[in-house]
């Protein structure tokens, strides 16, 4: 049985590319005639209040993308909220300690930025290692002044996939990601290692993502690996872009629903999305289920897509 997923960070209103990932996971999975759980991203709850949440819940019913299991229709699993699934992620830090495998980081946010080498490919930061060799008389000491984060310990190997979209992908992991982290010095538990223990815990075997995550996947297999875990097959879609080339943001209240709602059917803005990955060439009204016989892979394009300024208004 394919279980697929769709688990936004509820930090804000739904944006386009949020919905367009929905809709690419969703079809993905009932074509298959598989099932879908809907999980909600709020390790941090300071920026994720619930009320966020509730109103992405009303967003996806309002484009009739429904789910089997999570928030209002329940499921096999305690909660569909990470926030409340701390347990299982303390679990398999302590897993992965006994291996070894993770030490504490005291390093600042500007020391981190200050002591990083950019990544070649997407500007990300890469971690130089400075608190991977402290002693522990040197680890004491740091505790006094400052909590630490916890970081993963990674070797220098390559992990390669083959993305059900992208192709193939492959990583040095000590080179191109460095140590990452497993929690922060907050206690808040990062997203790489709550996003594999929940996928796991929930059976999911098929997740649809955007490609701004693509670089995360070599490191989630890693964790995968490292706790005993099936990983699912991975799909990362184009991201959608503004009409001036920039990343959609809930930050900036890119194209929210709140906006669209008062100027468009739901059934209008599922055909201009799908007309947009390619796999409906009209671009007219269709509900969800009426797209599952034009949905395909193989015609959703790699590259990133630009809105048109019809629907960035």
């Amino acid at each position: 049985m394919i279980v697929g997923r769709f688990a936004p960070s509820p930090s804000g209103r739904i944006h386009l590319g949020n919905i367009l990932c929905c809709l690419l996971a969703w079809l993905s999975a009932r074509q298959k005639g598989g099932k879908i759980v809907l999980r909600m991203e709020d390790l941090d709850t300071a920026r994720c209040p619930r009320h966020y949440a509730r109103q992405m819940i009303e967003d996806l019913q309002w484009l009739g993308l429904s789910w089997d299991q999570g928030p209002l229709t329940g499921g096999p699993d305690m909660s569909y909220f990470q926030s409340q699934r701390t347990d299982f992620y303390q679990a398999a830090l302590e897993k992965l300690e006994a291996l070894n495998l993770v030490y504490p980081c005291f390093c600042t946010r500007a020391e981190l930025h200050a002591a990083s080498a950019p990544h070649p490919e997407d500007g990300l930061t890469i971690y130089a290692g400075t608190c991977r060799n402290l002693t522990f008389d040197e680890r004491a000491e740091r505790a006094k002044r400052r909590s630490p984060a916890l970081r993963l310990r990674v070797p220098a190997q390559t992990w390669s996939f083959i993305d059900g979209h992208m192709g193939p992908c492959r990583q040095r992991l000590d080179r191109d990601c460095g140590d990452f982290l497993l929690r922060r010095s907050d206690r808040i538990f990062a997203y790489q290692l709550a996003v594999v223990v929940d996928d796991a815990a929930m059976g999911i075997t098929e997740v649809v993502r955007g490609a701004d995550l693509l670089s995360s996947t070599p490191r989630q297999l890693f964790l995968y690996h490292l706790l005993e875990l099936t990983p699912p097959k991975f799909y990362h879609l184009p991201l959608l872009l503004a009409p001036d080339g920039r990343r959609l943001s809930k930050r900036n209240a890119d194209v929210g629903l709140d906006s669209l709602q008062t100027r468009i059917t739901a059934e209008e803005l599922l055909g201009k999305l799908a007309q947009l990955s390619g796999f409906h060439p009209s671009g007219s009204p269709v509900s969800a289920p009426e797209l599952l016989s034009e949905f395909s892979w193989e015609k959703v394009p790699k590259n990133h897509i630009r809105l048109p300024e019809e629907l960035f208004k």
